[in-house]
Formats: C-alpha cells, sequence, structure tokens
C-alpha cells in the first residue's frame, strides 16, 4: 500500500487503499494495522483512521481486538454471502420500483450513462468500468423514488463495495457485468417491474461468485 501526496490524504481513499491490499492478498491475515503508523503515512489525524478501520471492521476484512489493536481477518465467505444475499434483495427491490417509478429523463439517463461504459469494457478499463457501475447502481437507487429504501441500500452497496470492486480484476467480468446492466436497464425501460429484480438479483449474485473466484486466485489457504 502507497500513501498519497498530503494533499490527497482522505479517509475514503486509506479505507479503498486498505481493502484492496488485502482482498490482493497484499495485507495478509495476522496482519497489525497500526493507527499512529498509518496516521503518518497519510498525513492525517487517527480519527479518521480508526473510522476507516472501523468501517473495513463491518465488511469482515479487519478485525478489533481490545488492547491489542486492529488486525487484518481471515475472511469469512459466509459473512460474505450474508451481505450479498441482502444487497441483492434491497438493490432487486429498488430495480423494480424503478421501472414503475423512473421518469422518461431519469431513463433516458440511465440507458446513456449504460452506453457509455461500453467503451472501458471494450477497453479494459477496470477503474473507469467501475466508476460507472457505481453511478449506474446508484441512478437505479434514487429512480426507485423511495428515501428510506435509497439509504438502506446504499448502506449496505457500502459494505460489500471492496468486494464487487475486486471482482473487476477478473478479465472477462467487465464484459460480464455490462451484459447483466443490459438485462437490468432493458427491463426498467420496458416497466417489467418482475424482470428488472429478477435482472438485479441475478447480477448481484454474478457478483458474489466473481469476487469469490478473484480472492481464490490470490488469498493463500487457510
Amino acid at each position: 500500500m502507497s500513501a498519497p501526496t498530503p494533499r490527497r490524504t482522505l479517509a475514503p481513499e486509506l479505507r479503498r487503499s486498505l481493502a484492496d491490499d488485502i482482498l490482493a492478498g497484499k495485507l495478509l491475515p495476522g496482519t497489525r494495522l497500526d493507527e499512529r503508523l498509518l496516521a503518518a503515512q497519510w498525513g492525517m489525524s487517527r480519527t479518521p483512521v480508526r473510522e476507516a478501520l472501523k468501517q473495513l471492521a463491518v465488511t469482515g476484512l479487519v478485525e478489533n481486538h481490545p488492547h491489542r489493536g486492529v488486525f487484518v481477518a481471515c475472511i469469512d465467505s459466509d459473512h460474505v454471502r450474508e451481505m450479498f444475499e441482502l444487497a441483492a434483495e434491497l438493490e432487486a427491490s429498488c430495480a423494480r420500483l424503478a421501472a414503475l417509478r423512473m421518469n422518461a429523463e431519469e431513463r433516458r439517463q440511465l440507458e446513456a450513462m449504460h452506453v457509455a461504459s461500453m467503451e472501458a469494457v471494450s477497453r479494459g478499463q477496470s477503474d473507469r468500468y467501475d466508476s460507472f457501475n457505481l453511478e449506474f447502481h446508484a441512478a437505479i437507487f434514487r429512480g426507485c423514488h423511495n428515501k428510506q429504501m435509497e439509504e438502506a441500500t446504499l448502506t449496505m452497496r457500502g459494505r460489500v463495495a471492496p468486494f464487487r470492486r475486486a471482482q473487476f480484476k477478473l478479465p472477462i467480468r467487465i464484459s460480464a457485468s455490462f451484459e447483466e446492466h443490459q438485462n437490468i436497464v432493458a427491463a426498467i425501460l420496458k416497466g417489467d417491474a418482475d424482470a428488472a429484480a429478477s435482472s438485479m438479483r441475478s447480477h448481484i449474485s454474478e457478483s458474489f461468485q466473481a469476487s469469490e473466484r478473484y480472492r481464490d486466485t490470490v488469498q493463500p489457504t487457510p
């Protein structure tokens, strides 16, 4: 993990960097993550470092041992699966309502966003596609026109974000994700709520399976 220049020392960047390094096997289970050292490396106080580690603990990537510190965890696949299952149901509900409630402009923007992501797919630009992916799903969350559901779904998405981001390290996952998005878009544009929900649920399930395959390629066997 390399720290950015002081002008870019933001807690979300630290959280993302640590998560990516853990999932890539660069930080192995049992590695101690020292708050003071991380704060010095990233040019920030210990408070945002502590918050970043707290959020990583929710994802199951680190463990907090009282009086000992925070350590990289052995990832529990059941915990990850449960998070993805909940995310799938929440996002399927958002897609269902979006198919019924999105106005014409929202539908146009969703389709345009999906088409624009094709360039990142054709060039194999995983980081760029991940940015499109975040916006794509956020547009559907907004399109459900239910603030409570949108907030709950965003919270859950934040928990699985490291795993969903990691899936795009697999060579063919970007193009597969794009095709899954196509099915979701088609259902929403047609106003087919059942198909939108089913396509989204399948998409999140595929994301989980892909993230597990990625971890299998980089994580040592416990």
